[in-house]
């Protein structure tokens, strides 16, 4: 049965009448009353998904009386009008109120969509199913281009790749238990041209209603550079922490003459606050070396609340970021934290201020940050102006440097931005770390929802689009992952299918595709013959596609092997624990990449 929708265009959500509303399943009278001419999307809501808590039949989403609390939205940070950002992409959510039409249901309906971008964001939930189907970009100069969009379901699609998890759902009685979700889904665009709109899609009525809620274009990030990034690996119990500031030490790849952070609530059931942040060049422990510059956001605000699942970028500041140097953005908390999106292995300290210290961001010396930590809460990236765009290393826990000296930053991806950086007959790109340790490319580790001791991350397949595609100017993805597969179990061909699938993904987007040989592991408790024999096979695909699945292929494996024991690592490359190798072993990783293997070719 087909509903009505509720749902916003980029910046275009404007206030205006909406079509009438009609039961669910009258997908006749919806084409009678389908426009021929595009217009913003506000005006084309036919579904109501959003009740308040009192007046639980005002609406029906799904065509049996069900929709989403209007209060459990707000609970998120989701209110009427706001605008989350969620994998680069700020949606506006329909300033409408609970029991009016604020979403339509996609049937080949045009939407006037402008800007520039490469990659264009949903709002979507699917009734009934996990409806798709293909839709239309138009750009001005005459062209288009088409789209396959999958909305999954609202009440069982995968807890990885949602945007929001809402905690009830309003029935015609009242509230029923069972979670609610959201989607962000992002498809390509043909870059640098502009858009004049969009005709969404004609899902079969078999697979169910595709509901839109709204539409953005995504900012490219041309004429950014990501200096350093951290992904968000789980969603972790933490202090309670209250009124306290964070002091995170990070080190930056690429250089330059402006800087912007961004903080995410990946995972989150609840909107977190930000009192204030700055950042500076770092002195000794936790002080900066002078006095630390204060960041804004959304256009000079001190501070910014950013919704359960969103993210937020802070105002480009005038605060010169130099290569291969160590940084402290210091993020006051002012209300009680009792659980954070982490990055559990930073392989680095940083440090807190004493409970119900306030806001120390602008604080030179370290004084008021007696506590350490050895993971990064909320920050997950440090973008600077200018420079050629980023390579962004995606991998496991070798890439994210476990094993390596705490501080000494000797992951194999900082030996790589060293040496772009050091060089001058190549692009200078920024190297971003998107490494979580005991993660998987197939399957997920930590579930994607809830306060969980499991900080492994969801799949690489699952975290692609916010770790890589997102990224600000990424031009090459650099996978090497796959081991941590095996070990589990997974066989080859499984991996095998999720390299092709990262591969595709990223080919869409006009990345280049690097992929690295899974390094060996003999002597780790659980790396048995079958083990390697599933290791083996994937590493024999990796070697026979480059220039075909992938534009090209590194082989760490032979890089660590010892030539007289190929399961096994090199032992002067071994950390001691036959899975990692150790600083040399890393360096020796980060110095055998073939840099212009990286470059794509339009570069």
């Amino acid at each position: 049965m087909r509903g009505r929708r509720w749902g916003t265009a980029l910046v275009l959500l404007l206030t205006a009448t909406a079509l009438p509303a009609t039961d669910a399943g009258t997908a006749t009278a919806v084409a009678a009353h389908r426009p021929r001419l595009p217009l913003p999307l506000a005006r084309l809501f036919d579904n109501r998904a959003v009740s308040d808590n009192s007046r639980p039949g005002a609406a029906d989403f799904d065509g049996a009386g069900h929709s989403l609390s209007a209060q459990d939205l707000a609970a998120a940070g989701w209110s009427p009008g706001s605008t989350p950002t969620l994998d680069g992409a700020r949606l506006r959510l329909p300033r409408t109120a609970p029991g009016t039409p604020d979403n339509v249901v996609a049937d080949g309906q045009q939407v006037t969509v402008g800007g520039r971008g490469e990659a264009l964001t949903f709002l979507v939930a699917g009734t009934g199913g996990a409806p798709s189907g293909t839709g239309t970009v138009r750009y001005r100069d005459g062209s288009h281009s088409s789209y396959e969009l999958t909305a999954p379901d609202w009440r069982s699609g995968p807890l990885a790749t949602k945007a929001v998890t809402l905690p009830h759902i309003n029935g015609p009685g009242g509230q029923l238990p069972g979670a609610a979700r959201l989607y962000a889904v992002t498809v390509a665009l043909r870059a640098g041209r502009e858009l004049s709109s969009v005709v969404l899609p004609e899902p079969a009525a078999a697979s169910g209603a595709l509901h839109v809620f709204a539409v953005s274009v995504r900012d490219s990030g041309r004429g950014r550079t990501g200096s350093w990034a951290a992904s968000t690996a789980g969603y972790r119990a933490v202090g309670p922490w209250t009124d306290r500031t964070l002091r995170l030490v990070v080190h930056s790849g690429a250089g330059g003459p402006r800087a912007r952070i961004r903080i995410a609530n990946t995972f989150a059931a609840a909107p977190v606050d930000i009192g204030a942040a700055s950042i500076a060049v770092r002195g000794a422990g936790a002080a900066a070396d002078r006095a630390p510059v204060p960041l804004t956001f959304g256009k000079g605000h001190r501070g910014v609340r950013v919704p359960a699942g969103a993210e937020a970028f802070s105002d480009p500041v005038d605060f010169t970021v130099p290569a291969g140097t160590d940084l402290v953005v210091s993020i006051h908390l002012p209300g009680t934290v009792t659980a954070a999106p982490v990055h559990q292995e930073a392989a680095q300290l940083s440090y807190l201020s004493a409970a119900g210290s306030g806001d120390r961001t602008a604080d030179t010396t370290g004084a008021a940050y007696p506590e350490t930590m050895t993971f990064w809460p909320f920050l997950t990236g440090v973008d600077v102006a200018g420079g050629p765009g980023s390579i962004v290393a995606l991998g496991d826990s070798i890439t994210d440097g476990v094993k390596s000296t705490s501080g000494a930053n000797r992951r194999w991806p900082d030996v790589l931005a060293r040496r772009f950086q050091a060089q001058h007959a190549l692009p200078r790109y920024g190297v971003v770390n998107q490494g979580i340790s005991a993660n998987r490319i197939v399957t997920d580790r930590y579930p994607g929802d809830g306060v969980s001791t499991d900080t492994g991350g969801v799949s690489a397949q699952h975290r692609l689009e916010r770790d890589v595609l997102a990224q600000p100017s990424a031009r090459t993805v650099v996978v090497f992952e796959g081991i941590n597969d095996v070990r589990w179990g997974t066989s080859a061909d499984e991996v095998i299918a999720g390299l092709r699938a990262l591969a595709r993904r990223s080919h869409e987007r006009g990345l280049r595709v690097v992929v690295e040989t899974v390094a060996p592991c003999e002597g780790y408790p659980d790396c048995s013959p079958a083990v390697e024999a599933r290791r083996q096979a994937v590493n024999a695909f990796v070697r026979d596609q480059a220039g075909t699945v992938f534009d090209a292929t590194l082989d760490f494996d032979a890089v660590l092997r010892d030539p007289q024991r190929p399961a096994r690592l090199l032992p002067a490359y071994d950390s001691g624990d036959h899975l990692h190798p150790g600083d040399t072993g890393l360096e020796a990783l980060g110095n055998a990449v073939d840099l212009r293997a990286l470059v794509p070719e339009r570069d």
